[in-house]
């Protein structure tokens, strides 16, 4: 199928930008990491003493929670001297009053109301002072929010003491006042800079760890993973290079393009008429996959970024680009992968060729539901007795392997959950991308759907002979492989465009009279015969047919003579051009529709066959038909090779042997007449 330079353009850039994203590691990324496997034996050239990254920074974790050191919060102090202050004024309010039932900011004792009402101006307005100067004393110290009301009130009353005598009123109202205020506040705040400081002088007092090495110290090993002490090491001797590497990039970068167009050529190989659509959409998953293990890095799950997607392409596209698309999105994995290292990769492929292989045949929604659960179960199972069992951990090469029980679980259910989330996308994915998928072919083929319902009805013929021409091209795609329910619901389609005048095609004429007759212009015949065709794809596009499904309304014509009117033109003049009394095409470009046109051509002939017509000659009328195809250029652009052919003819004539099938005359005993 020609796809538009717009659509190419698009391609060609989601293809950069994979390239793009799965080489830039090489650019930005040092040579070697830790938790790679080492490509090659190291030795220490001379001794050293290397500081122990790790070792450092996992004693400055252990040290953090007690190197907070804490200052005063002038804003919040503030904050805290202006309630008391408002309190201080509320308290004024009551004692004015003189109403011992007035709710304060604190509960008054009888003494303490008593006080506040005898006391003079002069006495509460120094009380006020000696309490703001007490609080100034505790603010200055530091609160913190956790200590108790009780101690908060002591800590008052202990202010207070020089002043008032304990038990007084002044003293135990001027300690709920403070404790009422700041019960719960904190005017302290850390300081990190003070905070580091203390914090590089208790590593300081500790000790630096270090790693002691001694010249010729093997330091890595060729293949295994690079431990962080030893990476360490090999950036202490410059072992390590950060500088960009373009040649790697561009290798790199080369075959990850290179990658993308072998995705695009084995979709197009699988599915002649795929639509840019669906390059977009495999391009895009792949795109996302690659995104994700960049951001993720070594702790990206291989079973949630390559199952998922590989779902969606089996559903949508089939198994042989789900499988494609599998094995380029592991091979353009950038980072190692932690944990288990290669067991990780090795499983979530095995799992995802599952996927690919069952998923695409899948003829339900609730069959992947099903599989969306028992596939993450199988994959735990899987990492866990293959890998941890059968894997020994005496076997030094593959003890890396050995799974976490934790890992392992978290990361079935990432799986699972990713699944289902496909499996709901996948109705939205069929309407923006085009796909078929075979839960969905399954619905179209429902003869209970509007479009199929008002063709039996208006056009009974027409219909009837889709039903015998589904079982036929049906058997035919069952014989070489090819989409039975593809086939068999294209078939269902392929005559609807009949409906715009059912009476002018044979089928469908009950009374005998037949119109081409009255108007006796084979222009006008051709015409309406062309209508059909033209008039099924204004229906498949307004009842919203898939595309493979409407392709198959042009295409099971192709560009076919018209040669009843053909021979009549000619009567009346011999030099009548062929071409205006050939279908506009296109001719069939899949198998599936060439099925459908060697089935349309046969259903007929088949039918009018008498019974004692022999296989030997109900297969040379097949062939002689399909014979006519050939040679007029229908079969070309079908794939369809000379065995298919021939596998075809005979799975025809295997159901014209099952219709033609004799049955048994059973005698009718007469009517017993009754008596009147």
């Amino acid at each position: 199928m020609y796809w538009s330079r717009p659509y190419k353009a698009c391609l060609l850039l989601i293809c950069l930008v994979i390239a793009a994203v799965s080489s830039l590691h090489w650019l930005v990324e040092p040579n070697l990491r830790s938790g790679i496997p080492a490509p090659f034996d190291s030795i220490a050239p001379k001794d050293a003493s290397v500081e122990d990254t790790a070792a450092l920074q996992q004693k400055r974790t252990k040290l953090i929670p007690s190197t907070f050191v804490q200052v005063i919060d002038e804003k919040e102090t503030s904050t805290l001297k202006q309630n008391l202050e408002r309190q201080l004024s509320e308290i004024e309010l009551v004692a004015k009053s003189k109403n011992a039932g007035r709710i304060g900011p604190v509960n008054l004792t009888n003494k303490e109301q008593a006080w506040l009402s005898s006391s003079s101006k002069k006495t509460v307005t120094v009380w006020e002072k000696t309490i703001e100067v007490a609080a100034n004393r505790m603010l200055s110290q530091g609160l913190i929010n956790t200590l108790a009301r009780d101690q908060l009130q002591n800590a008052a009353s202990i202010q207070l003491s020089d002043i008032y005598n304990q038990g007084t009123p002044p003293l135990t109202l001027g300690s709920k006042l403070i404790s009422n205020t700041f019960y719960g506040r904190s005017n302290l705040r850390t300081d990190p800079a003070r905070s580091q400081r203390l914090l590089e002088e208790l590593v300081t007092k500790q000790g630096i760890p270090t790693i002691e090495i001694k010249k010729g110290d093997l330091i890595t090993r060729k293949g295994q993973p690079i431990s962080p002490q030893a990476y360490e090491v090999l950036d202490h001797f410059g072992m390590i290079s950060r500088s960009p590497r373009p040649f790697a990039w561009l290798g790199r970068f080369i075959e990850a393009l290179a990658c993308c167009g072998v995705l695009l050529l084995v979709m197009r190989r699988e599915r002649p008429c795929l639509q840019a659509r669906h390059g977009l959409l495999a391009l895009g998953l792949l795109l996302i996959t690659q995104g994700s293990k960049v951001w993720f890095g070594a702790a990206v799950s291989p079973l949630a970024v390559i199952v998922p997607p590989t779902l969606l392409i089996a559903q949508g596209l089939g198994t042989t680009s789900a499988l494609a698309w599998m094995a380029i999105g592991s091979f353009l994995w950038p980072n190692p992968i932690s944990g288990f290292g290669e067991g990780r990769m090795i499983v979530a492929c095995a799992v995802a060729a599952v996927v690919a292989l069952q998923a695409g045949s899948m003829r339900s929604r609730a069959q992947l539901l099903q599989m969306a659960v028992v596939l993450p179960l199988g994959a735990l199972t899987a990492e866990w007795f293959l890998i941890r069992n059968q894997i020994g951990s005496s076997n030094s090469d593959w003890s890396r392997l050995a799974p976490n029980s934790n890992e392992l679980v978290s990361e079935a259910m990432l799986m699972g959950a990713l699944m289902m989330l496909a499996i709901l996308l996948i109705p939205l994915l069929e309407s923006t991308f085009g796909l078929i998928t075979r839960a969905r072919l399954m619905e179209l083929a429902d003869q209970e759907r509007p479009l199929l319902r008002k063709l039996s009805l208006e056009a009974p013929g027409t219909f009837e002979h889709t039903l015998m021409l589904s079982g036929l091209a049906e058997e035919g795609a069952r014989s070489i492989g090819a989409d039975v329910d593809l086939v068999r619901t294209g078939a269902l389609y392929h005559d609807v465009g009949k409906l715009h005048a059912p009476q002018w095609f044979i089928e469908n004429q009950t009374n005998g009279k037949n119109p081409h007759d009255e108007i006796d212009d084979p222009y006008l015949s051709a015409n309406v015969l062309q209508a059909h065709v033209d008039e099924g794809l204004k229906l498949a596009k307004r009842y919203r047919l898939p595309r493979p499904i409407a392709d198959f309304i042009p295409e099971h014509q192709g560009t076919l003579k018209m040669g009843y009117f053909l021979h009549r033109a000619r009567e009346k003049d011999p030099s009548i051009s062929e071409d205006d009394f050939r279908y506009r095409g296109p001719i069939p470009r899949s198998r599936e529709t060439a099925i459908l046109m060697l089935a349309d051509g046969c259903e007929a002939a088949l039918r009018s066959l008498d019974q004692n017509t022999t296989d030997k000659q109900a297969s040379q009328t097949v062939r002689q038909i399909i014979r006519t195809r050939q040679r007029d250029g229908q079969l070309k652009e079908s794939s369809l090779s000379r065995a298919e052919v021939e596998m075809v003819v005979r799975s025809f004539v295997r159901v014209w042997r099952r219709m033609r099938h004799r049955r048994i005359s059973y005698p009718i005993a007469p009517r017993k007449a009754y008596p009147a």
